[in-house]
This record gives structure tokens, C-alpha cells and sequence, in this order.
């Protein structure tokens, strides 16, 4: 009596992909966590403001909050113009380094005012050592810078990728969610820590 073969026959490339690729699952991961650290770090900040008489203490310098709302308008629309180019590179690849590429130029605008504004800040006497404000400020907004040059770095990257056409969908999603973090993150340290 002959035996039966009782395996599945099926092609392997019909079978579907992965529903979020890796790269964009860690991706997301990573900017949960780091959307904690920041809540742990504006809450910190929140109760030392809201224990004091007087904020910011006498004696420091105010934060420019005209030139910083500036600086988050122009950090906003590099969100949207990258967001853009995320659209335009679903339809037609091409058309997606118009709108990627002006919104890393706003992102490393963003990133060199705010370098200016520190220098400003220390020459005017706001240190890390100067008060719990400048501690804080410093500890805060040099967080965000430090996840700003970074993500810049990242788009920059995906930029040359797409520059060769080597840049993956997944590639680009993961590196877009992590700008996007760094983006909406902003304007609450602007509300909470310049106003």
C-alpha cells in the first residue's frame, strides 16, 4: 500500500508579510519609553515650579519665548513637510525629495537656533549650576536636542538611501515615527517649561 504525502504544498511568497515591520515596531517601542522619560521629566519639573514663590527664580534670565515660537513653528512644519514627503513617496517615489528634503533643512534649522539660543542663555548667565531653572531647563531641553540631532542624523540617512533609491517603505516609516516623536513632543516642553 503506497504511503500518502500529507505535507502542504503552498508558495512561500504568497504568504503575507509581517502586519508592522521590525524596524518600525522598535521604532515605536523606543518613542513609548522615551515619552515616559519625558513625562518623568516634565513632572519633576511641574512640582520644584510649583513649590516656589517666584518662577523663574530673581536674579535669571527669562526665556525668549518669541524667538522660541518661532523656532517651534519651523520644527512643525518640517513634521508636516515630512509627513509630506511620506505621502508623496507611497504614490511616486520621485516626487518625495522636494518636501524630505526642505524638511530636514527646517529640522537643522530648528536644531542650530536652539544651539544659538543656548549660547545666549549661558552668556546672559542661565547654567546648569546657576538654579534649579537652569537645571532643569538644560536637563529638559537638552534632552530634546540630544533626540533631535539624533533623529535628524537618522532622516539624513534615509535621505541618501532615497537619494541612491534604496530607501525602504519600513526604513522610512520607522525613520519618520521617530522624528514625528521628537515633533509633537516640542510644543508640550515649550507650553511647560518657556511659559
Amino acid at each position: 500500500m503506497a504511503q500518502r504525502d500529507l505535507r502542504l504544498v503552498h508558495d512561500a511568497a504568497s504568504e503575507p508579510g509581517p502586519i508592522l515591520p521590525s524596524s518600525v515596531l522598535g521604532t515605536l517601542i523606543f518613542v513609548l519609553t522615551e515619552i515616559m522619560l519625558f513625562a518623568g521629566l516634565i513632572s519633576a519639573f511641574m512640582i520644584v515650579r510649583g513649590g516656589t514663590v517666584e518662577w523663574p527664580p530673581p536674579g535669571q534670565p527669562r526665556l525668549p519665548v518669541e524667538a522660541t515660537a518661532l523656532n517651534t513653528a519651523a520644527l512643525l512644519a518640517s513634521g508636516l513637510l515630512i509627513w509630506m514627503a511620506g505621502r508623496a513617496y507611497r504614490g511616486d517615489r520621485a516626487q518625495a525629495g522636494g518636501p524630505f528634503a526642505a524638511g530636514l533643512a527646517l529640522g537643522a534649522f530648528f536644531v542650530v537656533f536652539q544651539g544659538f539660543e543656548w549660547a545666549r542663555l549661558l552668556a546672559q548667565g542661565l547654567t546648569l549650576t546657576s538654579s534649579t531653572h537652569g537645571s532643569f531647563f538644560y536637563l529638559i531641553v537638552g534632552t530634546h536636542a540630544l533626540h533631535a540631532i539624533v533623529a535628524l542624523g537618522i532622516l539624513v540617512w534615509a535621505f541618501q538611501l532615497h537619494s541612491r533609491r534604496e530607501l525602504r517603505p519600513s526604513t522610512f516609516t520607522a525613520a519618520r515615527t521617530f522624528w514625528y516623536f521628537v515633533v509633537g513632543v516640542w510644543p508640550v516642553l515649550y507650553l511647560r517649561v518657556y511659559l
